[in-house]
């Protein structure tokens, strides 16, 4: 029998899977497309030559032989970590400053920290969660170490992290009326995706009307809910109380919204420039 060697991060990968209950959660919160976690999990199941999940209903559990992997995997990952943070992180004290928009903060910050504190555990990040634009002027103010942020600025040290596609949302049971302008939900300026929804008509010449402005994502989206109109906002966004409208509709396609991690040029927290090396660790730039 050949020798089996395992991969870390198709351990951890695995991990995920199981603590988010599904590949397509994993996938938010290790920043791949679910067609990479399923194949990193495939590769996992190759190595072992055994299946670690199997289909029950619309649902993948674990196997016998999976299960007894998620227990060596969480003690192998944690001894790992435990060295990491040994031989690398143990002194390293201070704050990170971190910004980032609504949508990103509950979508992808907690694998993110979940990571860095892992190696640097004495480090301490205060989140701050605001609109792209705000985040980006406490940024050239040095009053945020790390933005992530959806405008596209290149003065900083930057690392992309993902694009994503951005949709016209409305709730399960909106009644689209086609021969009538388009009741619009948006967020009061500044924001990126206002400015999608009206120049994406305007470009269609299809008419709208703005029926509900609110000055956060919270409520732009309880508009929605409420059936109140239609916004556009990123695919992340949608939830089983909402449908995706577009071409059946007559409504414009958007191109994909990009994310990025900036690293303030004011910041003098080593801490933060840590951080921000080990971003550009995980997501090499093409």
């Amino acid at each position: 029998m050949s020798k089996v060697e395992l991969d870390l991060d198709l351990l951890r990968t695995f991990i995920d899977v199981v603590d988010a209950g599904s590949f397509s959660g994993a996938a938010s919160r290790a920043f791949r497309s679910q067609a990479a976690v399923t194949q990193r999990v495939q590769r996992l199941e190759q190595v072992l030559q055994q299946p670690l999940f199997m289909k029950v209903g619309r649902r993948k559990v674990l196997t016998e032989n999976g299960t007894r992997l998620l227990d060596y995997a969480r003690r192998i990952m944690a001894l790992h970590d435990e060295a990491c943070a040994s031989l690398t992180g143990s002194t390293e004290a201070g704050e990170i400053r971190l910004g980032a928009p609504e949508d990103t903060a509950e979508a992808m910050l907690p694998a993110l920290l979940r990571r860095f504190t892992r190696t640097f555990p004495s480090v301490r990040v205060v989140i701050h969660v605001a609109r792209s634009s705000f985040l980006m002027q406490g940024l050239n103010q040095g009053h945020i170490d790390i933005a992530i942020s959806t405008i596209d600025d290149k003065s900083h040290p930057r690392v992309h992290l993902r694009s994503t596609p951005t949709v016209w949302l409305a709730s399960a049971d909106f009644k689209f009326a086609r021969y009538q302008p388009l009741r619009l939900v948006l967020q009061e300026e500044p924001s990126l995706y206002r400015r999608l929804a009206l120049d994406a008509l305007h470009e269609a010449k299809v008419p709208s009307r703005i029926a509900h402005v609110s000055g956060s994502l919270v409520g732009v989206l309880a508009a929605v809910r409420a059936g109140l109109g239609v916004t556009a906002r990123s695919i992340q966004a949608l939830d089983p109380s909402m449908r995706v409208l577009g071409a059946a509709e007559g409504l414009p396609a958007f191109a994909d919204v990009n994310l990025y991690a900036y690293l303030s040029l004011r910041s003098s927290r080593r801490a933060a420039s840590m951080l921000f090396e080990s971003l550009k660790d995980n997501y090499p730039q093409a």
